[in-house]
C-alpha cells in the first residue's frame, strides 16, 4: 500500500499542523519547530513493504525533536534508517552529533531522545524497522546511532540503489514479491553496516567484538542443531565456556536467551513468507524446537500471536 501526503494544496495556516500529524503517523511522535510555519512545504510518500515501511520525505527547513515525554507512551522500539539525497542534515543522539550529507546514511533510535534538523530544503529516504527485526541480525544496533555509513560504495551503494528502485516497481509487485524484496533490502542494510570496520570496534575492544561476531556467525549457521549450547559454541570458536558467558554479559542477554531469540526470529521470517510451504511443525523443527506445544507458547509470548495466526495473516495479506 502506498500513501501520499502533500501540503501544496492546503491552506497555509494548516500546513504545519498537517505535517506534524503526518510525521507522527509515519514514524513516531516528535516535536517540530518550523522556520516559517505558514510558508512551510512538504511532500511525503510511504510504501509498506513486508515488515517495514519506506518513505520519501521532501520538506522545507525544519527541526525534529524526540523528547523524554514522548518515550513513556511507546511500547515497541523502532529504528529509522535515513538516507539524505539533497542537502546536509544534522542528527544528535546519545551525546554524539553527525552532519550527514548525500552519500551517507545513519540510524535513529526511537527509545532515546534526539534532535534532527536541516536548514535548507531537504530530500531523504527513510526506512522504519522494528528493533526486534534489526536486533535479530545486528547485535545491539543502538550502538550505531549517530554513526554515518557509506551510501555510495560497496554494500551501502547497493542498499541505496535498491532503495530508490522499489517505488517505481512497487505497483507491479505482488504482496509476496514485496515481502521478499523487503527482506533483501534489509539484508543489504545489515551487510553494509557489518562490512564497516567500526562494527568491530564500537562499544568494546576489537578482540571481544571479533569473538562475538564469530560466535554469532557459528550459532546462526547451526540453529537447526538440537545440541547447540554454550559448550558446543565455545569449543567451535576456540574459547572457554566461561569466557563465552562473560562476553555475553555486555549484551544484556545470556547466550541461551540470544539463541532462543535467533531461532524465534528465523521461524518468524519463514512463517511470514507466503511462498513457504513447510508446516509450522516442520519450521519449528528446522530451527531447533523439538516440542511443538512449547514452541507455540514461546512464540506467542515473544511476538504476541501464535505461529498459525502469523501464517494466516501473511497468507491473507
Amino acid at each position: 500500500m502506498k500513501t501520499t501526503i502533500t501540503t501544496s494544496t492546503m491552506d497555509p495556516s494548516y500546513r504545519s499542523r498537517c505535517w506534524h500529524e503526518a510525521i507522527a503517523a509515519t514514524y513516531f511522535p516528535l516535536d517540530l519547530q518550523f522556520a516559517e510555519p505558514d510558508r512551510f512545504s512538504g511532500d511525503l510518500s510511504i510504501w509498506q513493504i513486508g515488515d517495514f515501511s519506506l518513505s520519501h520525505n521532501i520538506s522545507a527547513s525544519l527541526m525534529y525533536r524526540r523528547s523524554r515525554h514522548h518515550l513513556s507512551a511507546e511500547r515497541e522500539e523502532q529504528f529509522l534508517v535515513t538516507v539524505p539525497t539533497r542537502t546536509e542534515v544534522v542528527f544528535a543522539q546519545g551525546g554524539k552529533e553527525i552532519r550527514c550529507r548525500p552519500g551517507g546514511f545513519f540510524l535513529e533510535r526511537s527509545h532515546e531522545p534526539y534532535e534532527f534538523s536541516h536548514t535548507e530544503l531537504a530530500e531523504m529516504w527513510v526506512i522504519k524497522i522494528d528493533a526486534k527485526a534489526l536486533g535479530g541480525r545486528i547485535r545491539a544496533p543502538d550502538r550505531f546511532c549517530s554513526v554515518q555509513f557509506d551510501a555510495k560504495n560497496g554494500a551501502g551503494g547497493l542498499f541505496t540503489d535498491m532503495l530508490r528502485l522499489i517505488p517505481a516497481r512497487f505497483d507491479a509487485m505482488s504482496a509476496e514479491a514485496r515481502s521478499m524484496v523487503g527482506r533483501h533490502l534489509i539484508d543489504l542494510l545489515v551487510l553494509s553496516i557489518k562490512s564497516d570496520e567500526r562494527t568491530l570496534t564500537s562499544g568494546s575492544s576489537t578482540v571481544r567484538e571479533a569473538h562475538l561476531s564469530r560466535i554469532e556467525g557459528f550459532a546462526r549457521r547451526n540453529l537447526s542443531r538440537a545440541d547447540l549450547d554454550p559448550d558446543l559454541i565455545a569449543s567451535a570458536c576456540g574459547i572457554s565456556t566461561r569466557y563465552l558467558h562473560d562476553l555475553f554479559r555486555d549484551t544484556k542477554q545470556t547466550i541461551g536467551q540470544w539463541i532462543r531469540d535467533q531461532r524465534l526470529d528465523a521461524c518468524h521470517a519463514q512463517l511470514r513468507d507466503p511462498a513457504n510451504r513447510l508446516t509450522v511443525t516442520e519450521i519449528a523443527y528446522r530451527f531447533g524446537f523439538s516440542d511443538h506445544a512449547q514452541f507455540s507458547r514461546t512464540f506467542r509470548g515473544h511476538f504476541g500471536m501464535s505461529p498459525k495466526e502469523l501464517r494466516d495473516r501473511a497468507r491473507g495479506d
